[in-house]
């Protein structure tokens, strides 16, 4: 089993940045992509920035040049940079971690989501 922990978020004023951070735990072979989403209220969840083991990152139309994903492989984990932030970009923020995972030489495919983190912006 991999478990994934948030943490960052909260509130800010329009133009102001946050940061988030996605940590995996468990028996943690390989890490395939790192993936941030969000969901706000009415709307469907949508695709924010994700990066993949090669360091490729591809990021949503609406925060290109704003946001900045990034990852530590020997930590497992996986970062966020919100900058100029603006309300459209309030939302619960899930990270999502796929990869394999196990040991004795037995690897399983693994594809975890964290618990979401409120980011809110205020005008």
């Amino acid at each position: 089993q991999v478990q994934l922990v948030e943490s960052g978020g909260g509130l800010v004023q329009a133009g102001g940045s946050l940061s988030l951070s996605c940590a995996a735990s468990g028996k943690i072979r390989h890490i395939v992509l790192i993936g941030w989403y969000r969901q706000s209220p009415g709307n469907q969840r949508e695709l924010v920035a994700e990066v993949f083991s090669d360091g490729h990152r591809n990021y949503g139309d609406s925060v290109k040049g704003r946001f900045s994903a990034s990852r530590d492989n020997a930590r497992n984990t996986g970062y966020l940079q919100m900058n100029d932030l603006k309300p459209d970009d309030t939302a619960i923020y899930y990270c999502n971690i796929r990869g394999y995972y196990g040991d004795n030489g037995i690897h399983t495919q693994f594809d975890s989501w964290g618990q979401g983190t409120q980011v809110s912006v205020s005008s």
